[in-house]
């Protein structure tokens, strides 16, 4: 029977209120939590199916959805209702995903759904790291086996001083928001970003992250022991040993020579070779075993790999543990394009281009998380089309995967771009993935840096990435430098790490393992470093600086300061104005509320023909400045001389010449062109010109 009761748990933590509540929504799942910190709440449920799935991966799902309610908003647009996930959500649901999944039991083959809904969003506290906590607290209390609990925090840094759970507007001025999930033990997972902090700052971060985490899950615990059910039963299949002892006996020495051998796709073929030749011939002796058979040639291949690196420290395609795969690097491929860049290490290979845009070209967002619509002027898309592995897939749109090694590696690069003020562009970076064996976020990373150089965008230093892998068991560690594709599949851990020769950038670590002590992170931090000081130096025999040229086909942005009571002077009635120098011109122009005017062309002449035309509008007149203009009109006492557009001055009649002057008709006419000096601006703005203080006396 499921226990109903309502169980309450209001505490502190980082200084703010942490309700926790079970029992009382949500109570046909398997397990739900509502939580609550600061005013945020997120409501997690947990189902899991009575049958055995037969799907050859473990079937667990994530759902992670942001009600625009939660914010006291209404969904833009024509339909009123949220729609798909956002980009936001589908990080989150990555997030709550890797951290969750490694604590399953093996063989546990059971499809399992994890729904988190953001109820309630205060604008100050995120709601990812609380879902994560909601969804670890509904399994623990639900009949799914799983070894939780976990905990999850925010870790920023502002002023040398450590925030956990760090709110919105201190993450503005943090020097780092790194996302960490663990048990008491161990750490689970790592996911944030850095401006150039130390491998020995990120493992502090990691220690205040770990300090929070077990105080959380103390506070986990005394809900759990009072509310959580029996697990369900369940048997992990066990082949027939029978079946096990004989595929070992004829695959153990062909599996372990297959797996060697420079090329993937050689690699590969030998495996497969192997494994269809053994099924083969077992196929007269188990016919009614072949899955068996082969879970049980892909178990061996497993042990096979991890045996190698653990007992000789030799990998797959002979490298040892801490050497890179060769790098090359091509810049300036596509002519037509800002920048474009071709990384290429091992058989990973990225092409990136990078394409200038003005403040039109920025993303606009509107999310639960600000009160307003917010904008983005840097974005980096990664795309991973399956012929960069030999294979035939239906393309779907944009999958989770590729938005969430898209957000790392713009995490990565983000710090290093210049001051949007002293170099006013949107920039879009994409990052097309032709070949893939392993590590092509990080490969996105190393290309998006020479991209970016390419186009001319003065970064402050190049940055480079590499992914890390683990084998470990009982007793033995191996870390690996630089992974393979396999050696992602088969190993313990993906440890991505990016950063400048001053420091890391970006970071991410998922596990298949329970958890990760420090020790092994620092060294592969340590590792790491050494890797992307090397990958560095390969990058800078391309191209060592940004060129000092924006590409001919980038557009130019001029900028110019104008005071705010003449915006309406230069948009003129109803944009006529505005519009008029654009057409003129061929430029764009765009002005913000502050006074600041953009001005962006291709090519440096029409820009600076519309910030003429500008600066003509908005100048104040100047006294003692020459002038000149059309005579406007012409009067009994002088004619009226348009100095600036839309500005006029009298020059009288006295004015005109030294010697007497009887009509004004006699010297100029309307539509005469004249220069002026201007003598003087009256207290009611009225402006004497004159023409006399430029003729020589005669």
């Amino acid at each position: 029977m499921k226990v109903e009761h309502v169980h309450r748990i209001e505490t502190e933590f980082a200084g703010r209120t942490l309700v926790i509540e079970t029992g009382k929504m949500a109570k046909q799942a398997a397990g739900s939590a509502f939580l609550r910190f600061g005013d945020t709440a997120v409501l997690a449920a947990v189902t899991v199916s009575p049958g055995v799935s037969t799907l050859p991966f473990f079937p667990l799902t994530v759902e992670y959805r942001e009600k625009t309610y939660a914010a006291g908003k209404i969904p833009g647009g024509f339909i009123k209702r949220e729609g798909r996930p956002s980009e936001k959500e589908i990080l989150a649901c990555r997030l709550i995903d890797r951290s969750i999944r490694p604590l399953f039991p093996d063989g546990f083959k059971n499809e399992i759904q994890v729904f988190v809904t953001v109820l309630s969003a205060d604008q100050e506290n995120d709601a990812d790291v609380l879902g994560l906590l909601a969804a670890s607290l509904a399994l623990s209390l639900s009949n799914i086996p799983w070894n939780g609990p976990i905990g999850g925090v925010r870790v920023g840094r502002v002023d040398e001083h450590w925030i956990l759970n760090p709110t919105f507007q201190q993450l503005e001025i943090s020097e780092l928001d790194l996302t960490v999930s663990g048990t008491a033990d161990s750490i689970v997972m790592v996911e944030g970003g850095a401006l150039e902090l130390s491998e020995d700052d990120v493992l502090e971060a990691l220690k205040v992250a770990h300090k929070g985490i077990k105080e959380l899950l103390g506070t986990l615990q005394k809900v759990i022991d009072k509310s959580a059910v029996p697990k369900m039963a369940w048997t992990k299949p066990d082949p027939d040993p029978a079946v096990t002892a004989r595929v070992r006996e004829v695959a153990e020495g062909p599996i372990r020579q297959a797996i060697n051998g420079q090329d993937k796709a050689t690699r590969a073929a030998s495996v497969k070779a192997v494994k269809t030749d053994i099924l083969g011939g077992l196929a007269e002796e188990f016919p009614e075993a072949t899955r068996d058979v082969a879970a049980e040639l892909g178990e061996i291949e497993y042990l096979a790999m991890r045996e190698q690196v653990l007992e000789s420290g030799e990998r797959v395609d002979g490298r040892k543990l801490d050497v890179v795969r060769p790098i090359s690097v091509d810049v300036g491929l596509l002519p037509r394009t800002h920048g474009s860049a071709l990384f290429t290490r091992g058989q990973t290979q990225s092409l990136v281009a990078v394409t200038l845009g003005t403040a039109d070209d920025e993303q606009r967002i509107d999310s639960i998380d600000v009160a307003g619509e917010t904008t983005k002027s840097f974005m980096l898309h990664y795309n991973f089309p399956p012929f960069s592995t030999g294979e035939v897939k239906m393309i779907r749109g944009t999958s989770r995967r590729e938005i969430g090694h898209g957000t790392l590696a713009e995490r990565a690069l983000q710090p290093l771009l210049p001051q949007y003020e002293d170099f006013p562009y949107t920039l879009r970076v994409v990052s097309e993935i032709l070949e893939s064996n392993g590590s092509s976020s990080m490969a996105t990373v190393c290309g998006g840096a020479m991209a970016l150089m390419d186009a001319g965008v003065p970064i402050k230093s190049p940055c480079a990435g590499v992914a890390m892998g683990l084998v470990k068991d009982d007793s033995r560690v191996a870390v690996l430098t630089d992974i393979l594709g396999s050696e992602d599949h088969l190993g313990d851990m993906d440890f991505k790490v990016a950063g400048t020769a001053d420091g890391i950038t970006s970071i991410q670590m998922d596990i298949k393992i329970e958890g990760l002590d420090l020790k092994i992170m620092k060294d592969a931090l340590e590792r790491a470093r050494k890797a992307r000081l090397h990958i560095l130096k390969e990058m800078a025999k391309a191209l060592p600086a940004p060129r000092p040229e924006l590409s001919p086909y980038a557009p130019r942005i001029l900028s110019i300061q104008i005071k705010p009571d003449k915006i309406g002077d230069l948009i003129g009635p109803k944009g006529k104005t505005i519009r008029g120098i654009q057409d003129t011109t061929g430029a764009r122009i765009n002005v913000d509320d502050s006074g600041l005017v953009m001005v962006s062309s291709v090519g440096g002449e029409g820009g600076e023909q519309a910030l003429e035309m500008i600066r003509s509008i908005v100048t104040e007149p100047e006294v003692g400045k020459v002038y000149e203009g059309p005579v406007k009109s012409t009067t009994a006492f002088g004619a009226f001389i348009e100095i600036l557009p839309g500005v006029e001055g009298l020059l009288h009649i006295s004015e005109l010449q030294h010697a007497r002057t009887e009509r004004t008709e006699d010297v100029v006419k309307r539509g005469d062109v004249v220069k002026v000096k201007l003598l003087e601006v009256d207290e009611r703005g009225r402006m004497k010109l004159s023409r006399k203080a430029l003729l020589p006396k005669g």
